[in-house]
């Protein structure tokens, strides 16, 4: 019998903070207590940025008890990497860290660590994807600080979705951001935004529609075609149409 991909956690902000730890606790729950660290995002960011994202998300799970390792998967010629991809096998969690959405995509698009990541995932590993992570996962990558990157395709393991992370803090500094980002998302797609420190997680499912739970400290925004939102609290569970609104189950 085939089993059940692994939740996705799409998160709006602070990946290895404090704050995160009930829902990587939650992710690898009865899965190998092992994760697989990416920090591609933060390709062009230069050396210190990307070693601070590292030693901040080892020193997380090593406060979680947890195994972690760095994939340095930073150019897309790592990517195409098997010996790299061999990593991933085994990995209860795979984690995409913030940075460049588009760049991360770009990177990662038909490549044999991105076929590792959907392997492992359909095998019952769960994914983690925060900020530009969680754009990445989805059908788009880009757009909530560049709407002219709407046209980067994501890696679409949540093929149905669109996600604005921080989107508390864009939506407050950037009023007019929603509105264009809806001018550029293809009609079918789902737009989510996603607070910072919360993350909207998929509860794995053979039924439709696809179940989530809001986890974190904030909201999740379902935002309609006309621009009118309905907001989820921490705790609700809401279930997905790919060809409708979410709606809240409890």
């Amino acid at each position: 019998m085939r089993r059940m991909p692994g939740p996705v956690a799409l998160v709006g902000s602070g990946e290895y903070l404090p704050v995160m730890r009930p829902i990587d606790l939650h992710l690898l729950e009865g899965r190998p207590q092992r994760v697989v660290m990416l920090p591609t995002a933060a390709g062009e960011e230069g050396e210190e940025r990307i070693r601070y994202w590292n030693e901040l998300g080892l020193g997380h799970y090593a406060g979680l008890g947890v195994e972690a390792v760095v994939l340095p998967v930073m150019t897309r010629n790592d990517a195409l990497s098997k010996e790299l991809a061999a990593t991933i096998e085994g990995a209860g969690l795979i984690y995409l860290s913030g940075g460049s959405p588009s760049y991360l995509a770009e990177t990662l698009r038909s490549t044999p660590v991105a076929d590792a990541i959907a392997r492992e995932w359909e095998r019952g590993a769960a994914l983690g994807g925060c900020s530009a992570g969680a754009c990445a996962l989805t059908a788009i990558a880009g757009g909530f600080r560049h709407p002219e990157q709407l046209g980067t395709k994501g890696l679409g393991l949540i093929d149905h979705l669109a996600v604005i992370p921080h989107f508390d803090r864009f939506d407050r500094r950037s009023p007019g951001l929603v509105t264009e980002i809806l001018k550029r998302t293809p009609e079918g797609l789902t737009l989510i935004g996603v607070d910072e420190r919360t993350a909207l997680v998929s509860v794995p499912t053979a039924q439709e529609p696809e179940e989530y739970v809001v986890m974190g400290e904030q909201s999740v925004w379902w935002i309609d075609r006309d621009g009118s939102r309905e907001e989820f609290t921490p705790g609700t569970r809401l279930c997905i149409r790919r060809d409708g609104s979410p709606s809240a189950l409890s």
